[in-house]
């Protein structure tokens, strides 16, 4: 099991985008994909998605919100993931080149045609909502085949 957490980070109607196009062998090539990564031992998922940005864009995020949590079942290397959704709309700092992609602000209405995990493209609907929730996204050899979500008023 990976614990894992990926950050949203929101200006004037766009998110901080990254397209993952630099590194070998990386399960997301090629997608655009929000900022984050595995948790460290003893991180809390705050201070990793904190620490993931930081390293990711050089920017620091204050006070993400938890959006959701999902969870992908044999992600990768046959291993299940749960990954912790964070938005943030308050940070500070400069962007920095990231040694994973590009990053580029784009327009959220932009975003359906961006090369999305489909999964993603459900999971940022799911975000605009005002619900914590907990959605379950399963890949087959890299396609969508099953997908649910509940929200918790």
């Amino acid at each position: 099991m990976k614990l894992s957490t990926i950050c949203y980070i929101e200006r004037e109607n766009q998110y901080l985008m990254l397209h993952r196009i630099k590194k070998a062998n990386d399960v997301h090539h090629g997608k655009w994909i929000g900022l984050g990564g595995k948790m460290e031992p003893g991180e809390t998922p705050e201070e990793c998605i904190i620490r993931e940005v930081r390293e990711e864009s050089g920017l620091s995020i204050h006070a993400p919100t938890l959006k959701g949590i999902l969870t992908f079942p044999r992600f990768k290397d046959e291993e299940d993931w749960y990954v912790f959704l964070f938005v943030a709309r308050n940070f500070s700092g400069e962007i920095t080149d990231s040694s994973e992609g590009v990053l580029q602000w784009v327009d959220k209405g932009e975003l359906e045609n961006l090369n999305l995990w489909e999964g993603d493209r459900l999971f940022l609907r799911w975000m605009e909502q005002d619900h914590f929730f907990s959605g379950k996204i399963t890949y087959e050899k890299g396609n969508l085949i099953d997908s649910s979500v509940i929200f918790h008023l």
